[in-house]
């Protein structure tokens, strides 16, 4: 299924969104065990601690970047949502451009009641960012489009990193 911005789109663009929508899974890379730094997620957001979240976010990011062989990205947590009108802005990938680095945005807290966003929730939006930081960097598409496939690679990567964890798709678990 191609979602209605496809026939909007140059001829050149839908050769990219089509190259998107053709990679279905992203599993975690070979050796890595990354259990412990989500857990890290978890327990910093359930102890309402930004720095702590921002620490394992920039963790996990760094480890995964490190096994798919691509560049760094820079990791932020930001405290509150910022309130777009029509709904809240979760994440923000930044593509390199020249010198700086790549740079991926999380908030913490919702917007309109400033409530610590759910873990799962948290942990899906940053995974989202990454795998537009992956569409540059591992697959080499000039373009990052939100596709049927990108929803299944961050759909399939966020389930490994619960796994990982002991956290199934459907059930919580308590810290350790």
């Amino acid at each position: 299924m191609r979602f209605s911005y496809y026939d909007r789109l140059s001829g050149e663009r839908k050769k990219i969104y089509r190259q998107s929508d053709s990679i279905v899974t992203l599993g975690i890379p070979p050796g890595l065990e990354l259990g412990e730094v989500v857990g890290r997620i978890d327990l910093g957001l359930k102890a309402d601690d930004r720095a702590a979240v921002q620490r394992a976010c920039q963790a996990l990011v760094d480890a995964l970047n490190h096994g798919y062989r691509v560049p760094p990205a820079r990791v932020r947590v930001l405290d509150r949502r910022p309130d777009e009108g029509d709904g809240e802005l979760h994440g923000l990938y930044e593509p390199a451009q020249g010198r700086a680095q790549a740079a991926i945005t999380a908030w913490m807290r919702t917007a309109q009641r400033s409530q610590v966003v759910a873990f799962k929730t948290f942990l899906r939006t940053l995974i989202h960012e990454l795998c537009h930081h992956l569409d540059y960097e591992l697959f080499a598409l000039e373009e990052t489009f939100h596709t049927e496939g990108f929803y299944k690679r961050e759909s399939s990567l966020v389930s490994a990193l619960l796994a990982q964890y002991g956290v199934g798709a459907s059930r919580d678990r308590t810290a350790p």
